[in-house]
């Protein structure tokens, strides 16, 4: 039995996991950098289980920057983002032009940025768009936002326009409000059909309103984050499995793994994936082949 049968136990068997596969690494569209006094807010939160956790999450990887960047580079991952998110108004154009200099000197990330419901929404989000801009997280459990406000419908349409991704948390785990689920955001959905969508976590734990979504819409991916995992969000339907293998197979379930945010090693995802069953073919339409069509990686990456 080789790795990708099995899937790695531990880190030191990524490398030789992507390899059976035949592929030449990992894109990974669910990864988190942000400035460092952010970074180290964010993990003060799960230190203490805050209100929006719900739950003890200790943080595997609290490493300097250099030292995360290292980790995936060394461990055959190509590509991956820098996702990043505002929670009040007044931030989210300072983070895009962080994200904008990380992107520049770190060649491997998928340039990313944020948006918030805020007059001038749509003119920086265009500003970042025209800067290299490729994908925009969109956090409604934390931003505590609605994303059919008023200021966001010229950015929904800005992105669809400009088929640019909007990486979006819109399922309710771990914690819910009243904008997370399927509803508010298949409304967006609705008024902007064209839109290319990541839902991530596979809007966990309402993975089957995503997953109608995802049928409706030919522009929504589902990132398999936390999913599959011991520390899962919730419980994957059985039911969806057949088409948990068809969206896999046409390249809109996409590897991710929160990391660095993460309470088991980054193995622990693959490892995941690989106990499916679901195939070598799957495995690499997943981990690689769906995710390099999205971005745009070129297929000689890696090496």
């Amino acid at each position: 039995m080789t790795e990708s049968d099995s899937g790695p136990c531990s880190d030191a068997e990524i490398t030789g996991f992507w390899r059976g596969l035949g592929l030449p690494g990992l894109i990974d569209v669910h990864t988190h950098f942000m400035p460092p006094r952010l970074m180290s807010a964010v993990w003060e939160y799960f230190d203490g289980a805050g209100p929006l956790i719900g739950t003890e999450w200790p943080i595997r990887y609290r490493d300097p920057e250099d030292e995360r960047i290292a980790f995936l580079r060394r461990h055959g991952v190509r590509a991956f983002t820098s996702l990043l998110y505002p929670h009040r108004p007044g931030m989210a154009e300072s983070l895009n032009a962080w994200a904008a200099g990380f992107a520049a000197r770190v060649p491997e990330c998928v340039q990313t940025g944020t948006f918030y419901p805020e007059p001038g929404a749509a003119d920086y989000v265009r500003r970042a768009i025209d800067a290299g801009t490729r994908v925009f997280k969109v956090h409604l459990q934390v931003g505590g936002f609605d994303p059919r406000a008023p200021e966001l419908d010229e950015v929904w349409g800005a992105l669809a326009e400009a088929g640019v991704v909007a990486l979006v948390h819109a399922g309710s785990g771990p914690v819910a409000n009243g904008f997370t689920g399927p509803g508010p955001f298949g409304d967006v959905l609705a008024r902007h059909p064209r839109l290319t969508a990541i839902v991530a976590h596979m809007g966990a734990p309402e993975c089957d309103g995503f997953f109608a979504l995802a049928g409706r819409y030919g522009g929504v991916h589902l990132d398999t984050t936390m999913v599959f995992t011991d520390f899962g969000l919730s419980d994957f339907p059985a039911a969806l499995m057949p088409r948990l293998r068809d969206l896999g197979l046409a390249g809109r379930v996409l590897f991710g793994t929160d990391f660095p945010n993460i309470p088991y090693a980054y193995a622990h995802q693959l490892e995941g994936l690989a106990r499916l069953g679901l195939g070598d073919a799957w495995l690499r339409a997943v981990c690689w082949d769906g995710p390099a069509k999205l971005f745009g990686v070129p297929a000689g990456t890696g090496g």
